[in-house]
């Protein structure tokens, strides 16, 4: 059932993932240069690199209403041109407000093409090829992530370089829009507009089967029910609705708060705090986690229709509990100390205010924008020349005061060898942890638990408790590290981890088999 087209049908929509992982990871790098040209202070670099959660927040709100109303595929094209709108926007002007509109605009687009591309897959792909067809939305995320990473370093001493960044997806998201065009509407989506023979010829042609008859019964008769739903609903205890509901955003709760966001956002810093140099955890920290999420994701997409998506959140949170424990004695045996750069920055600047010079440290970066989305961390890690490394310690004996720089420092001599690389491979084993489990899966189990008449709402609904978080928690994490220090961070997302597996084992249904139709009369129940 499952033949090339509705493969070629589900990968054209999973660009969408591409683009969004790719916007996700750009900014650190292009803000580099963007700063530097534009001179700005911490707080509106916060809110450039904030700008795009607002937006993506403002779309989760919205956006249901649009892929249940006008559908899913036409919300992915929407989406698309929206992406080379925004792009179009800031790419001619070098103005602050016009950075931050343009952010806006984007971060809305990636928003709705998120929910409408899973809701889509999820609709055209045959039950047994269901779960590695919207694995592949996340598998695009991290790759386009990691496609950030590779351009962020490439262009990093470029003149204009974050041009170069923004427009890179220009072409990409046209391509998108234009193949959208000449792929059929997901079938559910035209029954629920009583467009029964248009959804039998697109079943058909999706499954290369001469009769899809049978099918096609089955979604019309649970669709009969289904399309009578209000938004009111998803609060109500008709056909267990609250506890799908309640289901859908605790699994998103539990995706921002195992720390993924954060852990990764300071992940060259904690590198560097345990004894590696700053060439060492640039490229580590950002391509090597990068490659780690890709290499993970990869095993998840392909298995999860074998081996069923409670099985990986299950493996995914025990695994990143244990990591996490390890991340946090060895966090704690060697003091980590994080400072907050913006106190010492401008006295930095003031001595390399240089055009072209683009470099900085990997920690201060991520201390300067705890307002960053939990991908978009990795990618500002740009190495460092020696020369600019000796002038920032000539400019560091220079700074009255003993001025504390950049990111993290450790308190007493040489880290040993092993708490080094024991740190680096628990931030590794964490990464791949979460990329096998609650990274791919949580979103295939949202697309399978609400019935089809208001999964668009449903889905946008708890996208924007997902947004929604990751901006509260990406804003305080700095704070809260600093009050109570990294390896105790670590101990309390190894706490929400087991917290996360237990609630799994308890309220996630197993789903890998069954049909869309089967699983929401199950919940039903």
């Amino acid at each position: 059932g499952c033949g090339t087209f509705t493969l070629l049908s589900s990968a054209i929509a999973a660009v969408s993932g591409l683009l969004m992982g790719y916007e996700l990871g750009l900014i650190s790098g292009a803000l580099l240069q963007i700063s530097s040209l534009l001179t700005l202070s911490c707080r509106e670099q916060e809110i450039i690199v904030s700008s795009l959660l607002f937006g993506a927040l403002f779309a989760s709100l919205t956006g249901g209403f649009l892929i249940d109303r006008f559908g899913r595929r036409l919300a992915i094209i929407i989406a698309s041109s929206l992406l080379v709108l925004g792009t179009l926007i800031l790419l001619p002007y070098e103005s602050y407000e016009i950075l931050i509109v343009g952010r806006i605009a984007i971060g809305i687009s990636i928003s709705l093409s998120s929910i409408a591309t899973c809701v889509y897959i999820a609709e055209i792909a045959p039950q047994h090829r269901r779960g590695l067809l919207v694995s592949l939305n996340e598998l695009m995320i991290v790759i386009g992530i990691l496609f950030a990473y590779v351009s962020n370093y490439a262009l990093a001493s470029v003149s204009h370089g974050w041009k170069y960044m923004f427009g890179l997806v220009i072409p990409l998201g046209v391509l998108q829009a234009i193949a959208m065009y000449f792929l059929p509407p997901s079938p559910r989506f035209l029954v629920m507009k009583n467009n029964d023979e248009a959804a039998r010829k697109v079943l058909e042609r999706l499954r290369e089967t001469s009769d899809a008859t049978k099918e096609l019964t089955v979604i019309k008769s649970s669709l009969k029910d289904e399309h009578q739903y209000s938004f009111l609903d998803l609060f109500r205890s008709k056909n267990n609705m609250r506890a799908r509901m309640l289901v859908g955003l605790t699994l998103v709760f539990f995706v921002q708060t195992t720390g993924q966001p954060n852990i990764l956002f300071y992940a060259s810093t904690v590198l560097k705090s345990v004894g590696f140099q700053s060439n060492e955890a640039a490229s580590l920290a950002s391509t090597g986690v990068g490659v780690v999420k890709v290499v993970s994701t990869v095993p998840a997409t392909v298995f999860v229709d074998q081996v069923g998506s409670k099985t990986f959140l299950c493996i995914g949170s025990s695994v990143m509990a244990l990591s996490l424990v390890t991340m946090g004695l060895v966090n704690h045996n060697i003091h980590v100390n994080f400072t907050t750069v913006c106190r010492s920055q401008s006295s930095e600047d003031f001595f390399l205010q240089r055009p072209g010079n683009f470099t900085v440290t990997n920690g201060s970066l991520k201390d300067l924008f705890p307002s960053m989305a939990s991908t978009e961390s990795l990618s500002s890690d740009v190495q460092r020349s020696p020369d600019v490394d000796r002038t920032r310690e000539l400019n560091r004996t220079a700074l009255a005061g003993g001025i504390s720089t950049s990111g993290s420092y450790k308190e007493s001599g040489e880290v040993p060898v092993v708490l080094k690389w024991l740190s680096l491979a628990s931030l590794l084993v964490y990464v791949a942890a979460f990329s096998i489990g609650l990274g791919p899966m949580s979103w295939l189990v949202l697309s399978e638990i609400f019935p089809g008449g208001i999964r668009g709402r449903a889905m946008a609904l708890t996208s924007s408790m997902n947004w929604g978080i990751n901006l509260l928690i990406s804003l305080t994490f700095l704070t809260v590290t600093e009050l109570i220090g990294l390896s105790w961070v670590c101990f309390i997302y190894t706490i929400m981890s087991l917290v996360s597996l237990a609630f799994v084992i308890a309220f996630i249904p197993e789903t890998k088999g069954c049909s869309l139709e089967q699983i929401s009369m199950e919940l039903a129940k």
